[in-house]
């Protein structure tokens, strides 16, 4: 879906419609933890009609299936490499969040994991970054194929959108590939708007459409 060119390394800027700029963010751990605290009862659902799932914050474990599930989801020039993917989740201001596979619920109460595929038990996760300007950015939003359709990449977006907020971002924006209509669909009907196209965006020379939208207003379901 959304998706960021990688900057040069060791920089922190990201396009806005106006210029390129630097974006001290305030989207402080603290204040990540505390929109999140209550994630899993905000945003519950499901997916392939049977495996249920829940948002939480990234665990160092995850990073080889986010990112394989990122190999997944974008092609060659706009999928990232392993050193792409950790330069953003390690940046100061960044957060990243994950969408789980959660088991129903036994008779005795307690969870059990048969029945879930092995090693897919992470649906999707999204990136994100706030700033002290009052404008966040979505780093890039993966779904597995199988779990879309499913309101996980809406229940990623609204957490991430969560945060922002929380941090004082009052607008967010994102980019995504002029040829990927399915995300541009999902984006307007999330309450996004077209800001301008972005020529050669991508490492492959593919144009990106910048999106943006006011964090005022509560999120689209």
């Amino acid at each position: 879906m959304g998706r960021a060119h990688p900057p040069p390394p060791f920089t922190s800027t990201f396009v806005t419609p106006s210029r390129r700029v630097v974006v001290p963010a305030s989207c402080r751990l603290p204040l990540r933890a505390s929109a999140l605290r209550n994630s899993d009862a905000h945003f519950p659902g499901r997916y392939n009609g049977r495996v249920a799932f829940r948002i939480r914050q990234f665990r160092k474990d995850d990073f080889e299936q986010l990112w394989a599930i990122d190999q997944e989801c974008f092609p060659p020039g706009i999928s990232y490499t392993r050193i792409e993917l950790a330069f953003y989740m390690r940046r100061a201001h960044a957060f990243t969040l994950v969408a789980e596979s959660v088991a129903p619920k036994a008779a005795s109460g307690t969870e059990s994991a048969a029945g879930l595929p092995p090693g897919r038990g992470i649906a999707g996760f999204i990136v994100g970054e706030g700033s002290t300007r009052g404008a966040g950015h979505i780093i890039t939003i993966d779904v597995r194929a199988e779990a879309r359709r499913h309101r996980v990449g809406t229940a990623l977006l609204q957490a991430a959108e969560e945060c922002l907020r929380a941090g004082g971002s009052r607008h967010v924006f994102l980019e995504t590939a002029v040829d990927n209509a399915p995300a541009l669909a999902f984006y307007k009907r999330h309450g996004y708007q077209l800001i301008k196209t972005i020529p050669r965006y991508y490492k492959n020379n593919l144009d990106a459409l910048l999106l943006g939208k006011k964090l005022t207003s509560p999120a689209v379901s």
